[in-house]
């Protein structure tokens, strides 16, 4: 049986992908996973009925799964961010959602006069619109394909990307797309003037990684979004020893490519090594990859990690702001169990990040923001986002968490300007919510109540479970006149956080100015929050 979907042919009997005739080279276990999606896309198929079907019933790791569903992905032109084809539903598994023609309707054919059935997806895409471009050059780096043949690396090859955004960022007068939004392409085979369309940047950097033990082949090449022209490639070898001064090289061959005037001290500038131990940065890598999920489990599992990673490199200034933002991402979602001891330890986590970290942008940003919520600074939080904006002034985390920081002082207009340029810096950042709450707090606070409770409604639609978004839902509508909506959200927010109370308010949000907390207050019990 053959199975058609757009230019592809899934082939059974010969256990063949192919995409326009040609053959997509795809492993044996890739190949039964589609299989299977495709042949029981009438329902949710579960993780436990994948280890059997693909597996043989064999235990495997979550990653190894997840790994695997990317692949699928991957090579039918699919993504995670997308989901066209093979959707996850959560807590429950994938299922494979393309429309199915049924045979003898239009597109589906029986070739050679063959018994064979093939079956037609249909899929449909509007063309996204195209952003202006910067004045200043403008370039993105998209994920790196892992090489390696094994899919647990995949972490591996992110955090390189990573690495090379992060020293091409500090070039002031470079444009960077972020990181979150560079990677909503990962697993996609894409053409580069969409690239560039997209997310509204002249150059696009992919490249590869290949680690076999503890040899490491860093590959790239630059290309000119507008013409496709491909302006530079360059393949770097060396060993793991030595993979930040690869990175490095990587760095300033690009920025050499765009702009053949730049003086070497810049790029020299612009080397930032996050530590010297190759072992704390993988565990911090592992991290910073659950750090992005946002959930209960998945912080208590990131947490875990940066401790390890402090434990191998104690002047590990990332490590220590990572940390701390994950206690800070337990108070305000109110997961923690020993508050008071859980909001000193993130102190003092924030306070070595930014001590160790003077000069890191991304050590400032993490661990300013924690420092700003957990001991209740404001001031002193912003600040330190201030510094890192002028360190790094493409770190869209830095000017989203900065806006986010002045919406709680009160200085809503500067707050909303510091929000729209993150926006622009990461347009499909998948962690949009983060950005979409610290505009409901900034039109809160500015009195545009329907304003905050239509972006922190987009937040929810993100994540559902995001505390502040549903308090500020609660209030705006209460605040707007909208009763019955302001007590649906109050029944959710009641249930995710049952100890929240309006005498409390100030312990869980650093809220600056005391006519913006009573309006707050005054919005959450009207809506039903208890004193």
């Amino acid at each position: 049986m053959q199975f058609m979907f757009g230019d592809y042919v899934l082939d059974q009997e010969r256990r063949e992908l192919t995409l326009s005739g040609q053959v997509v080279a795809v492993g044996p276990q890739v190949f039964d996973l589609l299989l299977h999606l495709v042949r029981n896309r009438d329902r949710v198929v579960s993780k436990d009925d994948l280890l059997e079907a693909v597996w043989s019933g064999r235990i495997v790791s979550e990653s190894t799964i997840t790994s695997h569903i990317n692949a699928v992905r991957k090579a039918i032109g699919d993504s995670g961010e997308e989901q066209r084809l093979v959707r996850t539903v959560a807590r429950k598994g994938f299922r494979f959602v393309g429309e199915i023609r049924p045979p003898g309707s239009e597109g589906a054919r029986q070739p050679g006069g063959s018994s064979d059935i093939e079956y037609t997806v249909s899929e449909s895409r509007e063309p996204p619109s195209a952003l202006v471009l910067p004045e200043k050059p403008s370039i993105t780096v998209l994920p790196f394909q892992n090489l390696s043949g094994d899919p647990d690396q995949d972490y591996f090859a992110d955090g390189v990307v990573e690495d090379i955004i992060a020293a091409l960022s500090r070039i002031r007068w470079l444009f960077v797309i972020a990181r979150n939004s560079s990677f909503t392409y990962k697993g996609r085979s894409v053409d580069m003037k969409d690239v560039g369309r997209e997310l509204g940047v002249r150059y696009v950097l992919e490249g590869s990684l290949r680690k076999s033990g503890n040899k490491v082949r860093l590959t790239g090449q630059l290309i000119d979004a507008i013409t496709g022209a491909h302006l530079w490639a360059e393949r770097f070898e060396g060993t793991l020893d030595d993979i930040f001064e690869l990175q490095d090289q990587m760095a300033e061959s690009v920025v050499g490519a765009i702009s053949p005037q730049l003086e070497r001290a810049e790029i020299e500038r612009a080397k930032r090594k996050p530590t010297g131990s190759l072992d704390a940065y993988d565990y911090y890598l592992r991290g910073v990859a659950k750090l992005h999920n946002g959930t209960r489990e998945s912080i208590e599992a990131a947490l875990s990690l940066f401790y390890r990673a402090i434990e191998l490199d104690p002047e590990f200034a990332s490590a220590y702001a990572a940390a701390a933002w994950c206690h800070f991402w337990r108070k305000l979602n109110g997961w923690m169990t020993d508050r008071p001891n859980e909001i000193d330890e993130g102190v003092r986590l924030a306070r070595l990040a930014v001590e160790l970290g003077r000069d890191d942008a991304v050590a400032l940003t993490r661990g300013g923001h924690a420092f700003a919520h957990l001991a209740g600074d404001l001031d002193g939080g912003i600040a330190l986002l201030d510094r890192a904006v002028l360190l790094n002034p493409n770190l869209a985390i830095a000017w989203f968490l900065g806006g986010a920081l002045r919406a709680l002082r009160g200085e809503t207009d500067a707050a909303i300007e510091h929000l729209a340029h993150a926006v622009r810096l990461s347009p499909l950042d998948p962690e949009m919510f983060r950005m979409q709450v610290g505009m409901a707090l900034a039109h809160f606070f500015a009195g545009r109540f329907d304003s905050a409770s239509a972006w922190a409604e987009r937040a929810l639609g993100n994540l559902p479970s995001l505390l502040v978004a549903v308090a500020l839902v609660a209030a705006s509508h209460a605040l707007a006149g909208r009763i019955d909506e302001a007590r649906q959200a109050m029944e959710r927010l009641r249930t995710l956080d049952p100890s929240l109370r309006a005498s409390n308010l100030k312990d869980w949000l650093p809220i600056h100015r005391p006519e913006d907390l009573a309006r707050f207050a005054d919005g959450l019990r009207l809506a039903g929050l208890p004193e």
